[in-house]
């Protein structure tokens, strides 16, 4: 491949998964690959005058089966798109290409989806094993002391975006000149959910204690950072010169949370579990710098997180919460298949000293 200077790519996105995808259809065009590779396919249908029982040579596209792994995960078409950042009309086209030089039909129509026939449960079943071991040896043929070089892409939340990513890009460019890294904003769950898929590298990601961040076999990770949450008040408030709160402290105050469906608001929940009736939230905003400055006109409290936070406006104090205290994991996650690749082994050794 040839070199390339260092440079980091940032694309922010929001953190709702509909949202998201919403943004991603109306995308136009696919990425060409030269990916293939080529197997013996035993056919199991007549297919012009190839008889049954005859064995050929199939060139199948990588980005083909990861079109069909795709279209398998989430049932339609324009979902497979959305996961993937084709086009519908590409999707289609590949499977297309993958049916034609497999001779087998691997999906049919039902509805406005569509389902795996038996040739094709088949292949996503193999094709996501030959996707791993092909990952795997493209890691494997570079020595281990190889300087890192093509394009690495890093999924992050929000305020690793802030408090991480830039000492990280920073010492990567200075070891690795010739590595690539792009950087996509995503909230932890849909983040795993991108490397398992493949849509991207490897994460930067955390959960709250108490609230699940679940990793599937074919993923694996490392924690390098604890990080934890404070109560931010305005600095008129009865409790900005208190040394610690508790949830019970603060369940009739007017609160800026996080939405719905994302980790953060999660634990937010978690934390109110005990209390006899859930906080009243009156402004529902996914940026931290947004309920930061809520709070630093007196309109609500807010949970806010170290990492990434910045200097507060005078106006606003930080007060520590305890029982329970909000602390969060940190980790980057990769799939397993790539451990032997020396970028992911470049970001693994940074990372601690990030």
């Amino acid at each position: 491949m040839p070199s390339s200077p260092a440079s980091i790519t940032t694309k922010l996105t929001p953190q709702m998964t509909a949202t998201r995808a919403a943004r991603r259809e109306e995308r136009r065009g696919t990425r060409p690959s030269c990916r293939s590779v080529s197997v013996q396919h035993q056919r199991t249908v007549l297919h012009g005058s190839v008889k049954l029982g005859d064995t050929v040579d199939a060139m199948i596209d990588l980005a083909a089966v990861d079109a069909l792994l795709a279209l398998a995960r989430t049932g339609t078409v324009h979902a497979a798109a959305a996961e993937l950042d084709y086009t519908p009309s590409a999707v289609s086209q590949q499977i297309k290409r993958l049916e034609r030089d497999l001779g087998a039909r691997l999906i049919d129509r039902e509805g406005r989806g569509v389902v795996l026939t038996a040739a094709g449960r088949r292949l996503v079943e193999e094709g996501a094993q030959l996707r791993a071991q092909v990952e795997q040896l493209r890691s494997r043929l570079h020595d281990a002391g190889a300087r890192p070089t093509g394009t690495l892409r890093l999924g992050v939340f929000s305020t690793a975006v802030r408090g991480v990513v830039p000492h990280l890009v920073t010492r990567a460019a200075a070891e690795a000149p010739d590595l690539r890294l792009t950087v996509t904003e995503i909230d932890p769950w849909d983040a795993v959910a991108a490397v398992t898929a493949g849509t991207l590298d490897l994460a930067i990601v955390h959960h709250w204690e108490g609230v699940t961040l679940t990793l599937p076999p074919s993923v694996r990770s490392v924690e390098f950072l604890r990080d934890t949450a404070d109560l931010l008040v305005h600095r008129d408030d009865p409790l900005a010169s208190r040394d610690a709160v508790s949830p019970a402290d603060v369940r009739d105050r007017v609160w800026s949370s996080t939405p719905d469906g994302t980790i953060c608001y999660e634990w937010f929940c978690h934390m109110f579990r005990g209390e006899p009736h859930p906080p009243r939230i009156d402004f529902w905003c996914l940026e931290f710098a947004s309920q930061i400055e809520l709070v630093a006109h007196g309109l609500a409290v807010a949970l806010v997180p170290k990492l990434g936070r910045g200097r507060l406006p005078d106006s606003v104090v930080a007060v520590p919460v305890r029982d329970p205290e909000p602390t969060r994991p940190v980790a980057l996650v990769w799939r397993t298949s790539m451990t032997d690749s020396p970028a992911v082994r470049l970001i693994r050794d940074l990372l601690p000293a990030s």
